[in-house]
């Protein structure tokens, strides 16, 4: 099969080299660069890159994804699109290739789109940018997404074992996500998926209302179907509204976001932390236990890190110690130790509980 890897990039020469490198396991890659001043095109092409220079204005980045996408020529099998902030784990197209079976369209892959400054992973979904040549277009300003023009639901292949990381420019501004994102939902204001990113989006900028009023419009919306979406942006109304002090409407959002997604860790969490600031500790052990009780990490990009690292056993070990359960709270202790073997106050947490009667109860762990 004849594989591209196709991008687009802006003043990102930091990262071309490992990028190159990371892509090379490809047929040819394609880079639309739409104006840097950094010397990033010509370190490509000297990389072995096609790179075609144009910019795009006004920018949009749908507009940037298609343009790019004609760089890559007709008769490719399989097209990758990554940024150049990027790398795929060594072996990912024999992975690739193993799994693109005849009537394949698209491929699904472990993504990692961030890590903790422990070196950990943070948010791990799998991603669905790479795509059979032909019937696809990317669409929306801002978080854009291939779109599949073809008949039906295009065929999905899940590539297990392909890895591709993302390790962010953190200098990088995001000014420009939030008019793009409310240019997204003028025009096409019956998008749920847009219009729960722009209520993110105002969240992020602290923007409460405007996060809680855009929120309650997408969990109105009739084709906000998608449960774990739906959870969210009642997750974020509740945030919101600690923020503003409105705890009582803050506890009914996480009631409704835990009913609307019991298959998550993350809405139990963020309960199990309100209740641990009022001090209900039979509370916390609760739904710290119900989100213990799932497994299985799910797929998506709704799963947040912390849920699936120490901070669950951290907190019900804290809720069984202020409920007299020393031995079953030093036992959560050490689990939280194992998964964060580098955090103190986890370390001295288990050291007092494994003394029992160490620490009076009515002060802090």
């Amino acid at each position: 099969m004849k594989v591209c890897v196709y991008a687009i990039c802006k003043n990102e020469s930091q990262f071309a080299r490992r990028w190159v490198s990371s892509m090379s396991e490809a047929d040819h890659i394609y880079v639309l660069d739409t104006g840097s001043d950094d010397g990033t095109p010509e370190l490509l092409s000297s990389l072995g890159a096609e790179v075609e220079i144009a910019v795009i204005s006004p920018w949009r980045f749908d507009v940037a994804r298609n343009r790019s996408l004609t760089l890559v020529p007709e008769d490719a099998d399989i097209c990758v699109c990554t940024d150049l902030d990027e790398f795929f784990h060594p072996g990912w197209r024999k992975l690739l290739e193993e799994a693109w079976v005849e009537g394949t369209q698209q491929a699904a892959y472990r993504y990692t789109w961030n890590f903790n400054p422990d070196g950990s992973e943070g948010y791990v979904f799998w991603q669905e940018k790479i795509h059979s040549r032909h019937g696809w277009e990317w669409a929306h300003p801002v978080h854009e997404v291939p779109v599949w023009l073809g008949e039906g639901q295009p065929r999905k292949v899940y590539v297990e074992g392909m890895q591709l990381d993302h390790r962010a420019d953190s200098t990088k501004s995001r000014a420009q996500y939030l008019p793009l994102l409310e240019q997204s939902v003028r025009e096409d204001p019956d998008d749920d998926r847009n219009m729960h990113y722009l209520g993110r989006e105002y969240y992020f900028h602290g923007m409460w209302r405007e996060a809680i009023d855009t929120l309650l419009k997408h969990v109105c919306m009739p084709n906000a179907l998608w449960a774990d979406e739906r959870c969210a942006s009642m997750r974020y109304i509740a945030r919101s509204y600690m923020e503003l002090e409105e705890r009582g409407k803050a506890y009914v959002w996480l009631l409704r976001a835990v009913a609307e997604a019991p298959h998550l860790r993350e809405p139990y969490m963020d309960m199990a932390r309100m209740l641990y600031e009022d001090g209900d500790w039979d509370g916390v052990v609760y739904f710290s236990r119900r989100a213990l009780r799932i497994a299985e990490r799910p797929r998506t990009y709704i799963c947040e890190s912390e849920s699936w690292g120490a901070l669950p056993w951290d907190l019900l070990s804290l809720g069984l110690y202020y409920t007299g359960r020393e031995e079953e709270a030093a036992a959560a202790a050490e689990r939280a130790v194992e998964l964060s073997p580098w955090d103190e106050r986890l370390k001295r947490n288990l050291e007092l509980m494994r003394g029992k009667n160490a620490v009076d109860k009515s002060g802090e762990i």
